[in-house]
């Protein structure tokens, strides 16, 4: 049984799992998959157009964190009865103009529809990544690169800066987590 080990009702950091995983895990149980890919996004507007763009919602639910509520809890409830749903939210902006705080908000819509669903009895799961920094460097900044520090290529002339990389192992992964110390206990 795809996903027995994650709760029924959950917001999580996506992890372990990739996103064909679960795309098939939410065939399999017959559930709603929405997806959105939000690597392009770099405000709260562009986050909100982008969710109700992919996941296929009316317009008005990319008014506000409210409006996006609304949208994934209410009218679907009142359109029937649900199966369930998984939903995977890939590449959350990190950086100053979609901040700590309003990932958090965004995040907390999500915990919230998933305890309306609860209270319904219908499983809402939603996986979640954040967007790791791999902005290409410009010319000015190859200039001041060292010629052997100019960058690790990733097809099609884009090249990754290599001092703007980050540890995303699954080690550094478990470790994020200051709030689980089975994860802590687990990396020593």
């Amino acid at each position: 049984m795809p996903l027995r080990t994650v709760k029924s009702n959950i917001v999580q950091s996506i992890r372990a799992f990739r996103v064909s995983d679960l795309q098939d895990a939410a065939r399999e149980l017959g559930h709603h998959f929405l997806y959105a890919n939000l690597a392009q996004a770099h405000s709260k507007q562009d986050v909100l157009d982008l969710i109700a763009q992919q996941f296929t919602f009316p317009g008005q639910t990319s008014k506000n964190f409210d409006a996006l509520y609304d949208g994934m809890t209410d009218p679907l409830h009142k359109s029937g009865q649900q199966p369930g749903f998984i939903v995977v939210l890939e590449h959350i902006p990190a950086h100053a103009k979609f901040d700590k705080e309003a990932r958090e908000q965004l995040l907390d819509v999500f915990r919230e529809a998933s305890d309306f669903w609860s209270d319904r009895k219908v499983p809402f799961r939603c996986f979640y990544s954040f967007s790791v920094a791999r902005a290409p460097a410009s010319g000015i900044e190859r200039a001041t690169v060292a010629p052997d520090a100019q960058g690790i290529d990733l097809g099609e002339g884009e090249k990754m800066p290599t001092d703007k990389l980050v540890d995303i192992s699954p080690l550094a992964l478990r470790m994020s987590s200051p709030f689980n110390a089975g994860y802590w206990l687990a990396a020593a």
